[in-house]
């Protein structure tokens, strides 16, 4: 064995409960970590022809990176609609690491993975009130999970037209309708060889909405003459936070040919709560649904999980099964998660989520997603009531899209958001709503409370009265 190998798995104890001291540390004070940093670290280009070991890598590791890792996972960094992680969350991913599974199959030398993966589906699915006809699995993101459902729409859209695209390629124009997709939705038709530029944009139904306005889709609808479709919808969109409505596309579909797939990476977490479930009624009649689990779950990167009717398991199937592999078995004599979606290795990316869903339960949940729409809601109305800043649209759920209210330059906008993010108390993101240079702040942290609102309003305050004196 490895002389640095051995001497590690002799002081494996001691390794890990430094880790530990060390995880706890910035755990304790994720509170006080700055959420933004401009880090100046030189490229150490050369592998070592003898290693360091683990005790003196994790030192190395101290001096190169450790005080410029930002808050992320922290109640004030508002950016990219980006979860922290529950403390259960944390025993089911260091776990997933220890044990190491590779989740396919149940009857594979008695996998208990596959067990743990369906499981936290089925908790999920509760979680969320969808029936049982869905079948799930984890991916790394939303982009995967996008990806993986988009495919198996490719292959509907060429069951319906007689030919299998997964095994000859498309060769068909495949119809793409959405409002406001996703840029990981985007991303995915081009990875699909579908074409990024191949969407029909609908129109918004009115001002300052991203939802699609039903009477233009279906419009649009009847000028495909009987064409099948993939209709990608929101459920939440970036900026605004933004529904389509569910209810009206359910009765579009008992009409019309079509594959309905929902984007749901974060705002499928309104189901959580009776106050704002309504703005997914009827989303269980989608075929596809999309779900993010290191939003607002709170698990870590990466997670993910997709949500396809069980009506259409041969395409999925067909899409995604290993051909030519005889090691892996026949893929239509026993389930295998390896033929369901693109990966064909995966770390027990459900651990996580089944500790976390288990230990806090559908309350917790509730609890979370109300607590960050409450402080959304807050800012909205300092938003508001304040003369240096506006709302460029209502604040429908956790997500609050404002600017400057006394100018419409772009710059000045960036410029304000510079400096605040660079206070390292509070970070936000720049977006562009109905042409105007906006930014976005987005609560899924599930420490978020009011003395963070209070920082972070205070510092909005200060930024904004410094750049108005200069």
């Amino acid at each position: 064995m490895n002389e640095q190998l051995k001497n590690d798995l002799g002081n494996l104890e001691d390794l890990l409960e430094k880790v530990k001291l060390q995880g706890l540390d910035y755990l304790n004070t994720i509170k006080d970590r700055k959420t933004s940093t401009t880090p100046s670290i030189s490229f150490q280009s050369q592998l070592q022809e003898i290693g360091l070991g683990g005790i003196d890598t994790l030192k190395l590791f101290n001096e190169r990176f450790e005080n410029v890792i930002v808050g992320s996972a922290g109640p004030r960094y508002l950016g990219y609609v980006v979860g922290g992680v529950t403390p259960a969350a944390i025993i089911g991913d260091w776990l997933a690491t220890v044990y190491d599974q590779n989740p396919q199959t149940a009857t594979a030398q008695g996998d208990v993975s596959i067990v743990i993966e369906k499981e936290t589906i089925k908790l999920l699915l509760e979680l969320f009130n969808l029936p049982n006809s869905f079948q799930g699995g984890f991916v790394t993101g939303a982009t995967m999970s996008n990806f993986t459902c988009l495919a198996v729409a490719r292959q509907w859209i060429g069951a319906q037209l007689g030919k299998d695209f997964a095994k000859d390629g498309i060769s068909e124009k495949i119809e793409i309708l959405s409002a406001v997709p996703h840029s990981s939705a985007i991303k995915s038709l081009s990875m699909l060889g579908i074409g990024r530029n191949n969407v029909e944009i609908i129109e918004v139904d009115g001002e300052n909405r991203e939802a699609i306005n039903i009477q233009h889709l279906e419009q649009k609808i009847i000028a495909l003459n009987g064409k099948p479709f993939i209709l990608i919808s929101s459920a939440g969109t970036v900026n605004t936070a933004d529904f389509d409505d569910f209810k009206a596309i359910a009765q579009l579909k008992e009409k019309y040919n079509f594959w309905w797939h929902i984007d749901g990476a974060f705002g499928a977490f309104a189901a959580c709560s009776p106050h704002t479930n309504h703005l997914v009624e009827d989303w269980e009649k989608a075929d596809s649904i999309t779900i993010d689990c290191h939003k607002w779950l709170n698990v870590p990167y990466d997670c993910a999980f997709f949500m396809v009717k069980k009506e259409h398991q041969l395409l999925q199937l067909e899409t995604f099964k290993n051909s030519n592999a005889p090691y892996l078995g026949e893929p239509s004599d026993d389930f295998n998660f390896l033929n369901f979606l693109p990966e064909n290795s995966r770390r027990l990316r459900a651990l996580p989520a089944w500790f976390s869903l288990t230990a806090y339960g559908r309350k917790g949940y509730q609890d979370i997603v109300d607590n960050s729409v409450k402080m959304a809601n807050i800012l909205s109305e300092f938003i508001t009531s304040s003369q240096h800043f506006k709302l460029l649209a209502p604040t429908r759920l956790n997500n609050v899209c404002f600017t400057l209210s006394n100018t419409n330059d772009a710059g000045e906008v960036m410029r304000f958001l510079t400096t605040l993010n660079n206070t390292g108390k509070v970070f936000m993101t720049p977006t562009v709503f109905n042409g105007l240079q906006g930014i976005r702040a987005s609560f899924v942290n599930w420490r978020t409370d009011l003395s963070d609102l209070e920082i972070i309003i205070r510092e909005m305050e200060k930024v904004a009265l410094s750049e108005k004196s200069e």
